[in-house]
């Protein structure tokens, strides 16, 4: 593996997880697809770093639990701007 790429997953690992951040705002902090940063935390982090790939996990399944909140409070901020 190149080292820019594992360079770029552990600095998305580390993001990550100081943000708490979702793999769809890392992907626009680091300027790559959803599919980049999740091809990167998930199949060569676990590599690179395993312990810090356990950390992540905790993380993005955290925030697949609550996905579909975040989904809620976006739908009423819309509505709640269309009829204001």
């Amino acid at each position: 593996m190149k080292d820019y790429i594992e360079e770029r997953a552990l600095e998305i690992a580390k993001y990550i997880i100081k943000e708490k951040a979702t793999v769809r705002q890392t992907a626009n902090i680091f300027g790559v697809s959803k599919s980049t940063v999740h091809k990167d935390v998930t199949e060569r982090l676990p590599r690179i770093n395993p312990l810090i790939s356990m950390k992540v996990k905790e993380v993005l399944d955290k925030n697949k639990a609550e996905r579909h909140i975040r989904g809620g409070i976006a739908t009423k901020m819309k509505y709640k701007s269309l009829s204001g």
